[in-house]
């Protein structure tokens, strides 16, 4: 059986195009132990540059430790995990020649990647920055050189704002020269976004009582009252306009609220069944303090852990999010550029929010969503994600 190794990298550039450079280290799965790094600075760059440039250097470490490893590769940058994934067209003239030296490392299919949020990717980010201060002094990256460390602390690269402006441009600055300055935080180079009008199903007997309603159970219908909510919001989105497809999950109660829309609106319903509400197992019918009374320890850890299931072999937050993002990607990939309904499930529309912000799996618990509400996340050709609204229940009243 083959060896796994993962490999973290990041690049970065103070100016944006500026003094840049980039970092990687290449880690053991199980133990997480640092197997070998790499950093340097490069000149004046730009991040996108930087940050190829740590992708290249990771899988050389990598490569050199072991050539039939199958690596695992993490990084913040979403253009390049996309580019590199082959989901993404790579334009810009500066990328090319670097996404192909990476894809030249290792034979196809030995390489996967994984986009990761920037603050689990401290290490490799640390890496860049004392390169970054290391160049500023005039000298040579050196690994465990404490002075870079500590100017890192004080002066980082770049701030969390920052690194999201730069992944707002991110495709702009692929479609302009690498000298070009990113300016404000999106630009018409982008293209209009794929719009996901979210809208939480209408009412059913079990919205009133709390219950726990999911993919599998009862399949309830929609009550008189969520069929009334079904009708008002075909209503509002009719008069406004936008809708130009509509995206259903399985459960009948999407299906009804999402045939009430599409009817007033002329459009057919298509059925994603990655958007089907969490199997909730043995807790399917019951109530947040029947469960407590029943399997108290199994609520507990549920609550404490994204990973953890409901008793009777439900489907854990973690794995619920792991389907919602590969049917969302779908979605992306067939209405770039439109706007779309979505009709699907409270955890799914809470998991798509909590993606497009880049939140812990505990902002679950932190978020209210009412039966018929609309949420909309834009979601840029460059990977950014916007939350434009939240829980939206005005069209009820």
């Amino acid at each position: 059986m083959s060896r796994s190794l993962i490999v973290e990298a990041d690049g970065g550039s103070r100016g944006n195009p500026g003094p840049a450079g980039y970092g990687a280290v290449v880690l053991d799965p199980e133990s997480g132990e640092a197997l070998a790094e790499a950093a340097e600075f490069i000149g004046t760059a730009t991040n996108n540059v930087a940050e190829y440039k740590g992708l290249v250097a990771g899988l050389r470490a990598a490569y050199a430790l072991d050539p039939q490893a199958r690596i695992r590769v993490r990084m913040d940058s979403k253009l390049v995990v996309e580019q590199m994934s082959g989901r993404w067209k790579i334009k810009h003239p500066d990328m090319k020649p670097l996404a192909a030296e990476a894809g030249a490392v290792f034979p196809p299919g030995q390489v996967t990647y994984e986009w990761i949020p920037r603050a689990q990717n401290k290490h490799a980010d640390r890496l860049a920055n004392e390169a970054m201060d290391a160049g500023k002094a005039g000298r040579q990256w050196e690994p465990g050189n404490s002075a870079a460390a500590l100017t890192t602390a004080a002066a980082p690269a770049r701030s969390a704002a920052a690194r999201a402006a730069d992944e707002a441009v991110a495709t702009a600055e692929e479609a302009a020269s690498p000298a070009a300055p990113a300016v404000g935080w999106g630009s018409p180079d982008l293209g209009p976004p794929a719009t996901f009008v979210l809208l939480r199903h209408g009412e059913t007997p079990l919205t009133p009582e709390k219950r726990f309603s999911g993919s599998g159970g009862t399949d309830p219908a929609l009550s008189d009252a969520g069929r009334r909510q079904a009708e008002a919001t075909a209503a509002a989105l009719a008069a406004r306009g936008t809708i130009q497809a509509v995206v259903s999950s399985p459960l009948r109660r999407c299906r009804e609220t999402a045939g009430a829309v599409a009817d007033r609106l002329g459009l057919e319903v298509r059925i994603e069944e990655g958007l089907r509400e969490t199997d909730f197992g043995a807790w399917e019918g019951l109530t947040f303090a029947e469960v407590r009374e029943r399997h108290p320890d199994d609520l507990d850890a549920w609550l404490g852990s994204a990973k953890a299931a409901p008793t009777g072999g439900g489907e854990s937050f973690a794995t619920v999010a792991r389907r919602v993002a590969v049917a969302r990607d779908k979605l992306l990939a067939r209405y770039a550029g439109r706007t779309v309904l979505v009709v699907t499930h409270v955890t799914p529309v809470k998991t798509l929010v909590r993606l497009a912000l880049g939140a812990p799996p505990e902002s679950l618990f932190r978020m209210e969503l009412s039966a018929a509400s609309l949420s909309v996340v834009a979601y840029y050709s460059d990977g950014n994600a916007s939350l434009r609204l939240l829980n939206d229940t005005s069209h009820l009243r």
